[in-house]
């Protein structure tokens, strides 16, 4: 095995326990010392990775923001119209938070907590394809005329609840379910 191939793969394994603990434990309920004895790794080799926990828990955030941003790239149909684009998107982000319990608690808890800033708790507006889609919407009269922030938060209500409800109370959401749960986010965010 190449440096580069054991570097990436202690990294990943380091990623992998503080993802655990952290949707289990909370941010600051889980050490350092707890993620090194995790991951089978002694403390040291996690500063050989991450400056601190603080870097490891941006990057934690930014590389599992960064994998959801190239997924919802692979299904998008750019051609579609606008509602069936947003509630497609829509659709399939709801679907991954289904997916990955673990990962959806993580990210809320970091994106609702200190360490999220305006310039690190997200991709910024003009790259997120879902904010692309809105700004387009919003530009030809389709959607409310209304601060971003407030159609995010139109938008991502029925999203985060119903992965919420899935991730603590293992309420079972099929593909019906995150279809209306789409339609109904279009109609919250829309133009009446």
């Amino acid at each position: 095995m190449t440096p580069d191939v054991a570097k990436t793969g202690k990294r990943e394994l380091i990623l992998q326990a503080a993802l655990g603990l952290f949707a289990e434990r909370g941010l600051h309920g889980s050490p350092t010392s707890a993620i090194a004895s995790e991951a089978g790794i002694g403390v040291g080799t996690i500063y050989r990775y991450f400056q601190d926990k603080e870097t490891l828990i941006h990057e934690l955030f930014h590389d599992l923001q960064e994998r959801y941003h190239q997924q919802l790239l692979a299904g998008y149909d750019a051609a579609a119209p606008l509602p069936r684009r947003f509630q497609q998107l829509v659709g399939e982000l709801l679907r991954m938070f289904i997916r990955n319990p673990t990962e959806f608690r993580f990210m809320e808890l970091y994106y609702y907590s200190p360490y999220a800033t305006a310039a690190s708790s997200r991709l910024p507006d003009d790259q997120g394809i879902i904010y692309q889609v809105l700004r387009e919407a919003q530009a030809q009269g389709l959607c409310k005329a209304v601060p971003m922030k407030v159609l995010e938060a139109l938008a991502w209500g029925p999203l985060v609840a119903l992965a919420k409800e899935n991730s603590i109370r293992r309420l079972d959401i099929n593909r019906e379910i995150i279809d209306q749960t789409a339609r109904a986010a279009w109609d919250a965010v829309r133009q009446t």
